[in-house]
């Protein structure tokens, strides 16, 4: 049979997954009352999903779904396509693989340390704590139904039309220094390559750390997308005296370095962009 995606939040990375899929059948939900279907590459089977009430219409794909990618942020009540699709996606009977999209945000502050797969989570704030009850759920599922989940932790995510060149050119760009703090990061292309490689050698109740080969602290990614640019970039700013929201400021509470071994090691993935600058090169070379 067809293989067949169906993608709980068909957003950013989702649209990238099934681009690398040409010829799978897909599905996916969108928030509000379905709209027509614009994707030229692919017929989705489109269905409305608020996360407030179960989705219907999903009855002719039961026996067609044989993978499913969960990307729908958990809320104040946990992951609302556990809490309502739970036990419909436990029944499905050619399901062979399920991805989670969770966060490197359920590790904590490692104070620039490097987090593995096999480190405790200790998050430090309310999304990494959300994230890690819909993690516990699911593998729950794994444990207790032998659901076919896979856990995928991600750093910042960018790519097309989601970038720092793209933050520099509208002048919403920001050098906040703050002394010996990195991030991670992926390019949404990597992501997608790493979540299809899982799906061709699955590996139930597996947990893998997603992200490029550099931790970089974020005023070095912005200066180099104003040098691609030719342009001034903006001003340094202490972190400490910087005049940011209070959710801006709460990205600044963990940092970490992300190892990406088991992604190499086990799916045998091999990095397009393995570090920002050769990201931004490609993103600055198709503008």
């Amino acid at each position: 049979m067809t293989p067949f995606l169906f993608c709980f939040g068909l957003g950013f990375t989702a649209s990238e997954v099934i681009s690398q899929l040409p010829d799978w059948d897909v599905g996916g939900t969108q928030r509000h009352p379905v709209q027509k279907n614009e994707n030229t590459a692919h017929q989705i089977k489109l269905i409305q999903f608020d996360g407030l009430l179960p989705a219907h219409d999903l009855e002719e794909l039961d026996q067609k779904i044989t993978h499913i990618l969960l990307s729908v942020p958990p809320g104040e009540h946990g992951d609302p396509v556990y809490n309502l699709m739970g036990e419909w996606i436990s029944n499905l009977p050619n399901l062979q693989w399920i991805g989670y999209l969770s966060t490197t945000g359920v590790y904590g502050n490692l104070e620039g340390a490097t987090a593995t797969e096999d480190m405790p989570c200790n998050p430090s704030g309310l999304r990494g704590s959300r994230r890690m009850r819909a993690e516990q759920d699911w593998l729950e599922l794994y444990n207790s139904k032998a659901l076919p989940i896979h856990i995928f932790r991600l750093p910042g995510i960018y790519g097309p039309n989601r970038n720092q060149l793209d933050s520099v050119k509208s002048g919403k760009a920001h050098r906040i220094v703050k002394k010996g703090h990195v991030f991670s990061r992926i390019h949404v292309e990597d992501l997608a390559q790493i979540i299809t490689a899982s799906m061709k050698a699955p590996n139930p109740g597996q947990i893998y750390n997603v992200s490029d080969d550099e931790a970089a602290p974020p005023q070095d990614v912005v200066t180099y997308a104003a040098k691609l640019l030719n342009v001034d970039p903006p001003p340094l700013q202490d972190f400490d005296t910087a005049d940011l929201s209070p959710m801006a400021r709460s990205f600044y509470a963990d940092n970490k370095r992300v190892s990406n071994n088991r992604i190499k090691t086990e799916l045998g993935v091999s990095l397009r962009y393995p570090t920002y600058r050769q990201g931004l090169d490609a993103l600055f070379k198709n503008m």
